[in-house]
């Protein structure tokens, strides 16, 4: 049988061989077509890069021996990457990871390689599975039987003529999974990984083919569907199609962190996209930062969080954890030139930690012990610079963490062994998200069982990975003068600029209509409307503003179960906080109007309202515009407060820069000047309007 999948007229075609048997890889479904993640892998590859194959389905080492006679040019068919074959065979990129279980009959009493002992053991020809149960088949005392196909080689065991037979993982749970009368009794071994292969020394243009187009179809996404659609578990329709808001944190690299490109990528990033994707769901990251992330899930006005959140018996109390996706340590860091060496020279010192975080725990049990201080901070980059200038005598930080900061440049090293290991979890609030909850630990076990799992801790840690080399964020090669890192990052500082002014203009408007209206509630006649003037100008200018934007977007949500955008908590925020102030020098302005203008107002016969209109605001609106100008200015400052809330504001994008670079002094300097620049137009606004109203 031959099936041909085509792309483009003039593409060249390519003779692929692959197996008969070896579901879910290849296999013929109800219409007599070949299948399964090898195909489709192949086929998609074909298809992103503009050639053609015929797959030719003659068996595992009918394909083998045809590629080594140069009958075919490669060969995809879950072939396990050896030194052997290494010696033979020029292999790709790998694509799958996979290891050797020992599955028996479904009655079976046989749960080990030590019962096997006299007994009889079936095998395929020619596999990794095979390759394994010899190399232990001494050691254990059991024979062996082979067959050129799986299917003979599983009906061996279920009719008893064999105890045992031994498979790749996936091909035996997909076996199972389709009504295969056998268990799996050991855990995988003897991992390795599937890889597509040509003759050594021929082909090199096809494998170059098949390693760009692999890398295309894992980052687009069609890698993980076509994983998921034969061994993932079933969509599930309560997810399927849906998009999620899931919170993270700002700077927690390399788990989470924006990119020379501002795109938000790390361990976790790629983590929650590939899952989505693998389950049929789309997801909306918020960078809020640790807390403001755990709080928006809390009040309900996100779904999830994702930001190497250490699973605890407190938190489980507030949140549902997924299954565990990373295990990490906490560490102590010090400055390069530091004394410091152990927790005993602690002893009066002062300790910085991050809020929230297990390394902050874990140095809150200790300082009592050791006799030390410690002094929090929301972010890393502000920790470790309060370490480095020598502020903190150190810093307890998560391994992976703290190890790729001092990779990214970060003047400090670590004195201790990593401590208090504690797994990550994605969490959801307590009793909600079900269904979402359920999608991530499905997605997560099939990104294990592809290899998926690997390349991501790979891409950013360097280990674990499927020969991948690792991607450092932070090159080298960047200009990170001053000059360098506004060009690298014009782009995400105007947004943010824009963002401010946005939400400056926005809000002075609103504020300024709230703060005229309370201004003149406390200057109308009515003791009633002067109290409660008064009473919302004390209330709102009393209030600090982060206080009062937390109680908006996440505490008022938690009350009502209805969400609250953040430009809108944000903007409700600053309407109250700045139209109090606005509402305080409307009231001065029009009490600083001389009474007897008034009073002589109504002498003369005019009503209030319009002695009022006539008379007083005229003057006292001289007296108010460049307090108005000012607000104007306060509230543009006011706004870098709402960062907290996650707004993407030129605050919070400095604070995103910083993750990915670790150039604090330099990046926090740039924003500065560029606020200050925007203070200085308005000041001069200010002084000209000034001088007009003086005139």
């Amino acid at each position: 049988m031959c099936l041909i999948f085509s792309n483009t007229a003039q593409a060249k075609t390519y003779q692929i061989g692959t197996d008969v048997t070896y579901p879910p890889f290849e296999f013929a479904n109800k219409h007599n077509q070949y299948v399964g993640i090898d195909i489709d892998i192949m086929n998609a590859i074909a298809k992103e890069e503009g050639f053609k194959v015929h797959i030719k389905p003659v068996g595992f080492n009918a394909a083998v021996q045809a590629v080594q006679s140069g009958q075919e040019d490669g060969v995809i068919a879950g072939m396990t990457i050896t030194p052997d074959r290494q010696a033979k065979f020029d292999f790709g990129t790998p694509y799958y990871k996979t290891g050797v279980v020992m599955a028996v009959a479904k009655n079976s009493r046989i749960s080990s390689f030590k019962q096997l002992k006299g007994k009889r053991v079936a095998l395929k020809t020619g596999t990794a599975a095979a390759d394994y149960a010899n190399s232990i088949k001494k050691k254990y005392s059991f024979k062996t039987v082979t067959f050129d196909d799986s299917d003979n080689m599983y009906q061996d065991v279920t009719t008893g003529n064999s105890v045992a037979c031994f498979e790749d993982q996936p091909v035996m749970q997909y076996g199972i999974k389709q009504g295969l009368k056998l268990k799996i009794v050991s855990k995988p071994a003897n991992t390795g990984w599937y890889g597509f292969a040509v003759k050594k020394g021929t082909n090199r243009a096809l494998i170059s083919k098949f390693n760009a187009g692999l890398k295309k179809i894992k980052a687009n996404g069609t890698y993980d569907r076509i994983v998921g659609k034969y061994l993932g578990s079933k969509t599930n329709q309560a997810v399927k199609g849906k998009t999620f808001t899931i919170g993270t944190d700002v700077t927690f690299p390399p788990f989470e962190f924006a990119n020379k490109h501002n795109k938000y990528v790390g361990i976790d990033m790629d983590l929650i996209r590939s899952i989505a994707n693998e389950q049929g769901f789309k997801v909306k990251i918020k960078p809020l930062g640790f807390n403001a992330a755990v709080q928006a899930v809390e009040s309900g006005q996100i779904d999830g969080v994702i930001a190497g959140m250490s699973i605890t018996n407190a938190r489980k109390k507030q949140f549902d954890f997924s299954d565990p996706y990373y295990t990490s340590g906490v560490v102590m860091a010090v400055a390069n030139n530091g004394k410091v060496k152990s927790l005993s020279q602690l002893r009066g010192k002062k300790v910085a930690v991050k809020t929230g975080t297990a390394g902050a725990d874990y140095a809150n049990s200790l300082k009592k012990k050791y006799g030390f201080t410690v002094t929090t901070f929301d972010d890393s980059n502000n920790m470790y610079q309060d370490v480095v200038t020598g502020n903190s005598a150190a810093c307890f930080e998560d391994q992976p963490v703290m190890q790729y900061a001092i990779k990214q440049g970060t003047k400090l090293k670590i004195a201790t062994k990593p401590a208090e290991s504690a797994p990550y979890g994605f969490a959801v609030k307590r009793g909600q998200n079900q269904a979402l909850l359920s999608a991530f630990n499905n997605g997560l076990k099939d990104l294990k069982a592809s290899g998926t799992y690997d390349d991501i801790k790979a891409k950013y840690l360097g280990t674990g990975g499927s020969q991948a080399s690792v991607k450092s964020t932070g090159s080298s090669t960047e200009d990170r003068s001053f000059i360098g890192l506004i060009k690298q990052n014009k782009g995400a500082l105007l947004s943010g600029l824009q963002e401010t002014m946005w939400l400056t203009v926005v809000s002075i408007f609103f504020a300024t209509i709230f703060g005229v209206i309370v201004g003149l509630l406390g200057v109308v006649p009515g003791k009633a409307f002067n109290w409660l003037s008064s009473i919302l100008i004390y209330i709102f200018r009393g209030m600090p503003l982060l206080v009062l934007a937390l109680f908006i977007y996440t505490g008022i949500p938690s009350l009502t179960g209805e969400k609250i955008p953040a430009f809108v908590a944000g903007v409700i925020t600053l309407t109250f906080n700045e139209g109090a102030y606005i509402a305080a020098f409307v009231k001065g302005g029009i009490e600083a109007v001389d009474p007897g203008q008034m009073e002589a107002a109504r002498s003369l016969g005019l009503p209030f309202g319009k002695s009022m209109r006539k008379v007083i605001l005229p003057q006292g609106i001289r007296i108010m515009i460049p307090s108005f100008i000012n607000q104007f200015i306060i509230t543009l400052k006011d706004t870098s407060i709402l960062s907290i809330i996650g707004l993407l504001e030129l605050t919070q994008t400095g604070k995103i820069i910083i993750a990915r670079n670790l150039e604090g002094f330099k990046v926090w300097t740039i924003v500065a000047l560029m606020y200050l620049i925007i203070i200085t137009l308005l000041t001069w606004l200010s002084n000209w309007v000034q001088r007009r109203t003086n005139v």
